[in-house]
């Protein structure tokens, strides 16, 4: 399948993991691809068509800068897949600082919603576009109040930005990942070593994202990553403002 031939997409949190495979999937479709992460790991993705960048994407001037950055490299924005997030703690939510619950949300709303705002202009003067942001069925789960939060802030901006831009060509939709098998992580979520108490309520999730799905198990990248690149492709050409559980029957 060449579904993204001709295709520009920007992906966030490009270094590992989910979006690291988003990134390996567009460009054996076809796409040419600008991988982002705050992470000097981005740069093993090499290739024909990859435009590999760092960047802090909490921050707005960094958002733009990549944004900027893609446009002038390729000439146009045609997909943006914003993955960056992710739970650094995991914990009830009354053991949670407040700086700890702050840095929660920076992490997996702001650069989503930054990203959204820096590609739409490009966007919008080309009179098409998809954007695709990578949420959570942790909506709904334990020990993740502040995570939990900020991807429900990710749901309202995916729905509100696609009342907004529909009759305009931007189609804006999400994922929300269940449990998800990967290779250990290079980076890790925090540098703190675990306590016993936060490995028991790590587990707690783990316990309760098995018993939520019923498919009773973890899914693996590739059935992650397929779900984002059909929201991204032109077989999702009449879907927008979707928000897609992706969790083996656990709808978030």
């Amino acid at each position: 399948m060449n579904r993204f031939d001709n295709k520009v997409a920007l992906v966030t949190g490009a270094a590992q993991g989910i979006g690291r495979r988003v990134c390996e999937r567009l460009l054996g479709e076809g796409g040419q691809v600008i991988a982002v992460d705050r992470s000097e790991l981005v740069h093993e993705l090499k290739g024909p068509g990859v435009l590999t960048l760092t960047a802090d994407l909490e921050l707005y001037t960094d958002c733009a800068r990549v944004m900027a950055s893609a446009v002038s490299t390729f000439g146009r924005l045609d997909i943006l897949i914003n993955n960056v997030g992710g739970t650094i703690w995991a914990k009830p939510f009354e053991h949670y600082q407040v700086e700890e619950i702050e840095a929660e949300v920076r992490r997996s709303l702001f650069p989503t919603l930054w990203c959204c705002h820096a590609a739409l202009p490009y966007m919008l003067d080309q009179g098409q576009g998809a954007i695709v942001n990578v949420s959570s069925i942790a909506t709904r789960s334990v020990n993740r109040v502040p995570y939990g939060a900020a991807k429900g802030g990710v749901n309202a901006l995916t729905a509100c930005l696609a009342f907004e831009n529909a009759e305009r060509g931007i189609r804006v939709n999400a994922t929300a990942p269940g449990g998800t098998q990967a290779p250990p992580r290079r980076i890790p979520r925090n540098g703190a070593e675990q306590s016993p108490d936060e490995a028991a309520w790590y587990q707690q999730i783990v316990d309760q994202t098995l018993s939520s799905s019923l498919m009773k198990r973890y899914g693996t990248l590739d059935e992650q990553v397929g779900a984002i690149l059909f929201l991204a492709s032109d077989d999702a050409s009449y879907i927008t403002g979707v928000t897609l559980p992706v969790g083996g029957g656990d709808l978030g």
